[in-house]
């Protein structure tokens, strides 16, 4: 919905917080992550006040964060949610979030962006650049075949998605790209690999379809090079593109 926000330079009035909303891991290194992310976005958009929150394990939490924001004076904001896949938490929590949040304390009026991942049909070129960066960073040489290793979800719709992102990543590289799932759906990574590898490919690279570092991501890696994978992919954290993916779900 529209809310008549502005951009810096649009106009004389100050532009909507934006509150970035993270999972949340136990593993210290995932929130760091997120601050980080923070911090660029707020570095790429000079003026406008850029905040972390988590669903889980760390605070503060996304209505907690709002009722500040409303405390403080704030009558809107913008709410980013760090997702991959519009799946239980984009469509059940975060809008319990923000129904929290309006149910004590001042009122303050949210939009909420879609998620970072493909919506709809589209895969964002920004996004596919990312995990190639990231790809690249890991030096895996020439490879041959490539898996895609995500969180995973029991969302059909959620897994699709994924699904859309390896085939436009595998488009890009020219290369044969599978999906494998770190829990709740198979297959994973291991067997990924060991299927590409049974079919005939040599090198097997693993690009990870993650935001942030986690016990997730380091089982993926184990499990990866086991398998006889040539490198794994570290996740996006708070690589340029997205921070463009982010500030492009503000702007929408």
């Amino acid at each position: 919905m529209s809310d008549g926000r502005s951009r810096p330079g649009e106009s004389g009035s100050a532009p909507d917080p934006v509150l970035l909303v993270a999972h949340g891991s136990r593993d210290p290194r995932a929130a760091e992550a997120t601050r980080a992310l923070a911090a660029a976005v707020a570095a790429a958009r000079p003026g406008t006040s850029v905040l972390a929150s988590w669903l889980d394990h760390t605070q503060p939490d996304p209505a907690q964060a709002l009722r500040d924001l409303a405390a403080s004076g704030h009558a809107r904001a913008v709410l980013v949610p760090l997702l991959l896949t519009a799946a239980y938490h984009r469509r059940v929590d975060i809008p319990a979030a923000v129904a929290a949040a309006n149910g004590s304390g001042p009122p303050i009026r949210v939009r909420v962006t879609d998620v970072l991942g493909p919506v709809g049909d589209e895969v964002d070129q920004v996004l596919l650049d990312g995990l190639r960066r990231r790809l690249a960073e890991a030096e895996p040489g020439r490879f041959d075949a490539l898996v895609l290793s995500a969180a995973g979800t029991r969302d059909p719709a959620a897994r699709a998605s994924v699904g859309r992102v390896a085939r436009a990543l595998g488009a890009t590289l020219g290369t044969p790209t599978r999906v494998s799932y770190a829990s709740a759906a198979p297959p994973s990574v291991d067997t990924a690999v060991a299927r590409l590898r049974a079919a005939g490919a040599r090198r097997v690279a693993v690009a990870a379809y993650f935001l942030a570092p986690g016990l997730f991501h380091d089982a993926v890696t184990t499990a990866a090079h086991t398998a006889g994978a040539v490198a794994v992919a570290g996740p996006l954290t708070d690589a340029p593109e997205l921070v463009e993916l982010v500030l492009r779900r503000v702007d929408d």
